[in-house]
């Protein structure tokens, strides 16, 4: 069985970044655009393998903390979602839903992250 990498929570993880720097929103270097939770998705996407996906709640877990705090992480659910769109927008990772490739932002319901392939893009 897969276990999602453990990763430190802070309470700052649960809040939308600030932007600090004026000049970084013109940055596109792709290693610095990529958030605490963009990183956490690509871990888990690449720990779980080529051609397995993994479910989103799976990351929120992971930054969340404790499987038993019901809160922190559900909280995480929406800039998992964001940041996979971004992912998905670079071509980073593919979004599932039914076992077929969709675009994030016309999905609902369920979905599935993973590496991309040829077959799901």
């Amino acid at each position: 069985m897969w276990f999602p990498p453990t990763f430190a929570y802070s309470a700052d993880m649960a809040r939308e970044p600030q932007n600090t720097n004026p000049s970084a929103a013109n940055d596109d270097d792709e290693a610095s655009a990529l958030d605490d939770v963009g990183k956490a998705i690509l871990d888990a996407c690449t720990a779980a393998g080529p051609g397995k996906s993994i479910d989103p709640a799976i990351v929120a877990r992971a930054l969340g903390g404790s499987p038993s705090d019901v809160v922190p992480w559900r909280v995480l659910i929406r800039r998992i979602r964001a940041a996979a769109a971004a992912l998905q927008d670079r071509g980073r990772i593919a979004v599932l839903r039914k076992g077929k490739p969709v675009h994030i932002r016309a999905a609902r319901g369920v979905i599935r992250l993973a590496l991309p392939t040829d077959t799901n893009g």
